[in-house]
């Protein structure tokens, strides 16, 4: 159970934001899970097998929405008869899938999106080598659209995604990590396949750099927002929110913002309970809930989730660069959905 905190359910008005970007590329999302499926295919039976219990699990598939949508934003879904963005799209969710079957075995994870971790029921060689399989199916479709730009923004974010999660491997149980390092982790691992996702777009559509800077710059503001909400609700959210176990985090000993805020706040006797919890991993009962006082007193969630809105009008303001329009308006409220999560 989640840990009464201010965090509720989403304000309408931005299910509806993300609900509006959703239908403007419904069409496209078809044709991306198609893919999905059909690349999925192998003889060895075990590689469809982890594959699918992941894929098929759900998840909002942000990432691709976002590849269809910028691409849409910029006029290449207006040219029939080509399906670049789809792939594109498709090789993004490969991307984000393989990271997560290999994060699974990096912090020991139960549990992912709602159901038992791939490791837990095939090991965790089986998700480590399906994950690198996905990987090289997405380069795969990435070669296929015959876009180098693409493939180099693609393939680039893979290396820094990589690199951060060697960041915060090197990080994890340190409470000297500051603000600016731990940033410098959540843009590696999560923002790089945000902003990656939403510069192929302008790419396939042939616009110059200044569009395809800006549709980046809005993928960087909106997952470093995505992220930072993440930390908060692990203290507060629920299961079904994160798509793992609330209090993951804690019980890893993962250093997030809302950590490096309040213990470079905290008394004596507060710190000594994060090296006791965090540093040593000597966690009891109730620990999780005396976190979340300490984090509440210092204002460690309501200053993250200050940090998440400031990203997310830097995502906003991007968009400046695009003329007003339905897709236009349905990015905007995919900020205000990723922000409201843990208002």
């Amino acid at each position: 159970m989640g840990i009464p905190v201010t965090i509720e359910n989403p304000k309408p008005e931005a299910e509806a934001g993300l609900n509006d970007l959703v239908a403007l590329v419904a069409d496209g999302m078809a044709r991306v899970n198609t893919t999905i499926l059909s690349r999925t295919g192998s003889e060895v039976a075990m590689i469809p097998e982890v594959a699918n219990h992941l894929i098929a699990s759900g998840g909002k598939r942000l990432r691709p929405i976002l590849t269809l949508a910028c691409a849409q934003l910029c006029g290449y879904a207006d040219a029939e008869g080509r399906d670049g963005d789809v792939k594109l799209a498709a090789s993004v969710e490969f991307m984000h899938t393989a990271t997560l079957l290999h994060d699974d075995v990096v912090d020991e994870s139960d549990m992912r999106r709602g159901r038992v971790a791939a490791r837990i029921k095939w090991g965790n060689e089986a998700s480590v080598l399906v994950g690198d399989f996905l990987l090289g199916q997405a380069f795969r479709m990435m070669v296929e659209v015959g876009s180098l730009r693409a493939l180099d923004i693609l393939s680039a974010a893979a290396t820094v995604i990589a690199e951060g999660e060697v960041m915060q491997l090197t990080n994890a149980k340190n409470l000297e990590t500051d603000e600016a390092a731990y940033l410098a982790v959540i843009r590696g691992k999560t923002a790089e396949l945000f902003a990656a996702a939403c510069e192929v777009g302008p790419v396939l559509a042939g616009r110059g750099e200044a569009e395809q800077a800006a549709a980046r710059a809005y993928g960087m503001g909106l997952g470093i927002a995505f992220q930072l909400i993440d930390d908060v609700l692990d203290y507060g959210g629920t299961s079904a929110e994160l798509g793992k176990n609330v209090g993951d985090d804690f019980r890893e000993g993962k250093i997030t913002l809302p950590i490096v805020l309040a213990h470079r706040r905290g008394t004596a006797e507060e710190r000594a309970f994060w090296q006791r919890t965090l540093q040593r991993g000597e966690i009891e009962d109730g620990d999780l809930e005396t976190a979340l006082a300490i984090l509440r007193r210092h204002g460690a969630l309501e200053e993250t989730m200050a940090r998440a809105e400031g990203y997310g009008a830097e995502a906003r303001a991007a968009l400046d660069a695009f003329p007003d329009g339905p897709v236009k308006a349905a990015l905007l409220g995919a900020v205000e959905f990723c922000v409201a999560r843990a208002h």
